[in-house]
């Protein structure tokens, strides 16, 4: 896939997220980033600033439940995974959840208890399906591949055989909303995913897919070269802007100004909320378990 390669930024060394690697690695210099850390850009350049630039990085603000409960899904599922084929059971699935369970974020044992259980029903359900019946090619595998001028990083929550000798990656979600396959296809991190994989495992991998765990939707999308390059073409730009974002700030530029705030419903959890006031001041903070999927 032919790609552009970004203009140097001078971004000095040890950005997280945007490290710019040694010109001799291979033909051309290539920025190191996370798929999660280009979404933080693209959410709010003032937060990006905040978590990977600025050091000593500013506290953060407390757990909230969905988010705990969106890890101990993962965990979960990670788990029945790596369990023989025949321990795939319903029961074994939703014993995982308490094997990992945390109460942090919950407004009370009784509410803890309540999500606990839920979580371990759809657990039971997934030992029914893909996540119990398939036998995964790779489950939460860290990748580390070049696309065009970037060195794509990140955890993968499963990587699936698509029965056509490719790759399919698996997403797994435990929110509100549930997906669907405009939200497959939109994905960058999908797709950074895809092209990763398929580079690091030499197959074919061109389908994406979000597995909403709590009602067993499953939201794919297949790509083609165009659409996987539209999306790397697309983090490039991003990772330019953050670069030069960076290095305005280290020549002196007002923060403000070279990572300007970007307001919205993302405010009401945003990590350092508590040192942006345009942010408390655009949406009220819910309270850690107001988030929880009803």
């Amino acid at each position: 896939m032919a790609r552009t390669t970004p203009p140097s930024t001078g971004c000095p060394d040890g950005q997280l997220g945007l490290d710019l690697l040694d010109p001799d690695f291979g033909a051309t210099a290539l920025h190191r980033v996370t798929p999660a850390r280009l979404d933080t850009w693209h959410a709010c350049p003032r937060r990006y600033r905040m978590l990977h630039v600025d050091r000593p990085a500013p506290a953060r603000g407390g757990a909230f439940a969905h988010t705990t409960l969106g890890a101990v899904v993962h965990l979960a599922l990670r788990s029945l995974a790596r369990l023989p084929a025949h321990r795939r059971t319903p029961a074994e699935a939703a014993a995982l959840v308490g094997r990992h369970w945390s109460d942090e974020g919950f407004a009370d044992r009784a509410q803890a208890a309540r999500y606990r259980d839920r979580a371990g029903d759809w657990l039971a359900a997934a030992a029914e399906g893909p996540a119990g019946r398939a036998e995964p090619v790779a489950v939460e595998r860290w990748v580390s591949a070049p696309a065009g001028g970037l060195l794509v990083e990140g955890r993968i929550d499963r990587l699936d055989d698509d029965g056509a000798g490719g790759l399919t990656v698996v997403d797994f979600k435990t929110g509100r909303r549930v997906p669907s396959a405009a939200d497959a296809r939109d994905s960058r991190q999908l797709a950074l995913y895809a092209v990763a994989a398929g580079h690091v495992f030499r197959r074919p991998c061109r389908r994406v897919e979000l597995h909403h765990v709590p009602s067993g939707t499953v939201a794919g999308w297949e790509h083609d070269d165009a659409s996987l390059d539209a999306h790397v073409a697309s983090a490039e730009a991003a990772v330019a802007a953050a670069a030069g974002a960076t290095a305005e700030l280290a020549g002196g530029a007002d923060p403000g100004s070279a990572f300007p705030v970007r307001t919205g419903a993302h405010c009401g959890t945003c990590p350092v909320r508590r040192h942006c006031p345009e942010g408390r001041a655009a949406v009220p903070e819910p309270r850690p378990w107001d988030l929880l999927v009803p």
